[in-house]
Order: C-alpha cells, then structure tokens, then sequence
C-alpha cells in the first residue's frame, strides 16, 4: 500500500505530466472506438491524477486488499478516463486500452463488474456510486478498518434522488471517510446543467445537508490532491468537493463545447490533440 503518500506534497508537474498523457490516450480510444463521451472524459481527468498518483492507499499489484482505500467512478460514462488511469497505474496493461468498446473485450463503454482490476463498481446508471460507496464505508467502520471512499459524480448526478438520500444517510451516519467530488463541468447530455435543473448553488446544498463541503478547481491538481487527502479532515463530517472544471478541458476546439459529448475525434484531430497536449 502506498501509506505516505497522502502526508507529502504533491508533485503539481508531475502530475500535470501525467494528466496530459491520459487525456492522449482518452482521445485515442475515442478515435479508434468511435464512441461518446469524450467531453465527459477530458473534464474529470485532473482529479483521476490526483487520486491515483497522490491521495490513494492503493497497490495494483493488490488491487483486492482489504484494506486499500476504494474510489469509485459514479459518472460511469467517463469510463475512458478510468480506464486509461487504471492501466497507466498499473492495474492491467496499456495495451488493452486499444480494445475498449470491442467486441469480447473487458473495457466495456461503462465500467463493468467483476470484470477489471481497480474498477470497485459497476457504474454508469447515474445516482449509484454514492450509495454504494456508503455502503463500503460503513463497513470500514463495522470492521474497524481505516481505508476512505472517495465517489467521482457528474453535477447532472445531482439531478438523481438517490444521491440526496445518501447525502442524508452519510451525514447522519457521520461518515467522516467519504470523499465526494462532483466534475462541475456545467454540460448534460443536451444542454448546460443549471437550466435542466437548478443545481446552483450547489455548495449550499451539500452544506445544508450536513458535509463539510468546498468549491475548487477541478484542474487544479495541486488543491485537488491536497484536499483529498485531508479525509477524513477532523469535522466529523463527510466531505465534498465540488470541482469547477470545463468540459474537454485541455484540448482547446473541445474545451466547453457540449457537441465533443457524443461526437469522436478524427486522425487529424487526434494528432492536433496531441499537439496540444505536448504529446508530440
């Protein structure tokens, strides 16, 4: 297990190097899978890296140790970025990463059960990671054990009773282990988050209903593996963090552009992607 990690600082260009190569890779499979959510993907990469590469207690080599903290990826349509974080760790091969989406293949377009190392959940049907990973943490207190539970949601998760229901629970429960953080990229599937329904502020809501709740920015990798690693952070109180970032962040005809959520790259476009990105 990687115990020290959350007691240094992080390596803010490190990361930021890390965060580059997985948003390459995440648009490669887009472009050889010719499959959606490429947007949703790029948005929530930032906090991928800080999680894996800083904050968590983790072995890949070990990837069903009791005692490993558990991270679940809730907005289950981003399984891209997952995916290509989990196999850069070390969790299975980077070449497998060319068989997403593939017939007999394990990197299905949500992230499957039972099926690949790291992946705690299956995910995708939106409102479900939280509640599971409450589960996980309260076990962890039946059993005594120390690991945390951190949940990655989309702000349009927010939309999902179930997630409001587990906020209540986790509050009463003084679930101090778990970690919430919403990619607030302000897109749904059609249109920007506030106008389907009236997400903000969203802050005040999590605040209301019992966490200890924070606005950051969810580019940020330096505040973003500082603050995850402070759970639990002596309030007693589970956390969330609600992540301000930008939908396709980091390759810029994608960045806030709602149309890279079902549409994929071309050859040329993956090659000015990578451009970008300082990949070539």
């Amino acid at each position: 297990m990687n115990a020290l990690a959350a007691r240094q600082s992080p390596d803010v260009e490190a990361l930021r190097t890390q965060a580059a190569r997985i948003r390459g890779r995440v648009v490669e499979m887009c472009h050889v899978s010719k499959s959606a959510h490429l947007g949703s993907s790029l948005s929530c990469v930032d906090i991928l890296t800080a999680a894996y590469w800083h904050v968590l207690n983790i072995d890949p080599a070990n990837p069903t140790d009791p005692k490993r903290d558990r991270f679940i990826l809730s907005k289950g349509h981003a399984a891209m970025a997952i995916y290509a974080t989990l196999a850069m760790r070390g969790y299975f091969p980077e070449e497998e990463l060319a068989t997403y989406n593939k017939d007999d293949g394990r990197l299905a377009e949500h992230p499957p059960a039972n099926l690949l190392p790291g992946i705690e959940a299956a995910t995708g049907s939106l409102g479900h990671g939280l509640p599971l990973g409450l589960g996980m943490a309260l076990s962890a207190r039946i059993k005594g054990d120390d690991y945390r539970v951190y949940a990655l949601m989309s702000d349009g998760e927010n939309n999902e009773g179930s997630v409001w229901e587990a906020a209540m629970f986790a509050a009463g429960k003084q679930l101090d282990n778990v970690c919430v953080i919403i990619d607030y990229n302000k897109w749904q599937a059609t249109g920007r988050s506030n106008e389907t329904l009236a997400l903000a502020p969203l802050r005040d809501k999590w605040a209301a209903f019992g966490w200890d709740a924070y606005e950051v920015d969810g580019h940020d990798v330096g505040q973003l593996a500082e603050m995850m690693a402070k759970v639990p952070n002596g309030s007693g109180k589970p956390v969330a963090l609600i992540a301000h970032t930008v939908k396709g962040k980091g390759v810029s005809f994608m960045e806030d552009d709602n149309n890279w959520h079902y549409r994929a790259p071309t050859a040329d476009e993956v090659v000015q992607a990578h451009r970008e990105l300082g990949l070539s």
